[in-house]
């Protein structure tokens, strides 16, 4: 007896071993809730009603963000699947959403009736095509009257939609659209660390570092079902895009900048070093040329931004690796810093010697301005930048400690 049950025990292990695992759903429909009970229920049958009209195999997922009213238990009355996002803020309840998926691919739009759950098809194909990112276009697909605010429709989103393309070329041309598509690998790849309502530009700008494949479908944009005011901020979340857009391009907020200025300051000092020059009846003299050494050094200071930012924000995985600084970081080392700025330092203490040399033969007397201070902001100049490239390179140097 007891053997026969050993090996009735040994059948019935082999039997619970051999059964195959449940397949793993391909769509996840991902709805971001906060206090949306008058319009969660429609959105949740409408995306269940499109799973079961193109045969998908799929779930809907409502990633909800501290609601009050009844929401998550509506939509887990009518069969969605509800997490509880534990940090506030649109994106946070995304990116916990998103990390909860059972989905190969994941679909996401807002739970206030104004993307159509019915109308998802295109961005599944889309993902099926081997997109990784699948972006909605209002403009393409159509706003309804009373749906998008004037000054958004017109002046925010197409801004921060030009700005994004330019900064990170990329080719979509609605950057805040609400309804978005992506494989569930892809958005492991872009590392959000956003929680506002600037996860949507800073989805697509890593999608672009990252080099991943963006494709851009019609969508149509309809009021709010809802009663109560939205949860959108005009003024606060477009500064929001934009601030991400500038933080996740060191270029355009410190590089591109800091050369021009430096470029500026050149010139500037190329002209007014030599002696005075006139134009017209204004006269440009060691004033102006004041600000031109001022200029070459903010500049100076921006381009340090621009490769301390790139490089942390390289090491904490903000933004992806990128070779042409990894080569000009194998050249540019501490020891190539500490030698041009300790070069730079001694030409300013040299300069600061001499000034102080033809100060002595006039007695320590008056001198004259207009001369003098060309050698005195020279020197002055060198110092600073001086010391400021030996800092900068053992500042550099401690970043890099992390990024090897």
């Amino acid at each position: 007896m007891m053997a026969a049950k050993r090996g009735n025990i040994r059948m019935d292990s082999e039997a619970v071993m051999s059964s195959p695992p449940e397949p793993e759903p391909e769509l996840t429909i991902l709805m971001p809730c906060l206090n949306e009970a008058e319009t969660v229920g429609e959105c949740v049958r409408k995306a269940q009603s499109f799973l079961q009209r193109y045969g998908v195999r799929g779930e809907v997922l409502v990633s909800d963000n501290g609601s009050q009213d009844g929401s998550p238990e509506i939509a887990h009355r009518l069969g969605a699947r509800v997490v509880n996002a534990p940090t506030r803020g649109y994106g946070a309840a995304l990116i916990y959403g998103a990390r909860k998926a059972r989905g190969r691919h994941v679909i996401m739009a807002d739970a206030d009736g104004s993307y159509d759950f019915a109308e998802l098809q295109p961005f599944l194909e889309q993902l099926r095509a081997g997109a990784d990112l699948v972006i909605g276009n209002r403009f393409r697909g159509g706003i309804k009257p009373g749906a998008m605010p004037w000054m958004n429709r017109w002046i925010g989103t197409p801004i921060l939609s030009a700005l994004g393309r330019l900064f990170f070329h990329s080719q979509v041309r609605d950057f805040n659209c609400g309804l978005r598509a992506c494989t569930r690998a892809a958005f492991q790849k872009l590392y959000l660390r956003t929680t506002g309502m600037e996860f949507a530009s800073e989805m697509i700008a890593k999608a672009a570092l990252l080099g991943l494949r963006v494709a851009e479908v019609p969508a149509t944009l309809s009021p709010a079902g809802r009663s109560r005011p939205p949860h959108l901020r005009p003024w606060r979340d477009g500064w929001r895009h934009l601030r991400s857009l500038l933080m996740y391009s060191p270029r355009w907020l410190f590089l591109y900048p800091g050369l021009a200025m430096i470029a500026l300051g050149l010139a500037g000092c190329g002209w007014l070093l030599p002696k005075p020059a006139i134009i017209g009846n204004i006269g440009f003299d060691v004033h102006t040329l004041l600000y031109a050494f001022v200029a070459i050094e903010l500049g100076a200071q921006f381009v340090a931004f621009a490769i301390f930012t790139k490089v942390f924000a390289i090491s904490a995985g903000l933004l992806p690796q990128d070779a042409r600084l990894n080569r000009a970081l194998r050249h540019v080392t501490l020891e190539t810093g500490l030698i041009v700025g300790t070069l730079l330092t001694l030409a300013g203490l040299g300069g600061s010697a001499l000034a102080v040399s033809d100060w002595g033969r006039a007695s320590f007397g008056a001198l004259d301005p207009s001369w003098m201070l060309r050698l005195v902001f020279p020197s002055v100049f060198s110092l600073m930048l001086g010391v400021q490239i030996i800092c900068g390179s053992f500042f550099l140097s401690i970043l890099g400690l992390r990024r090897r």
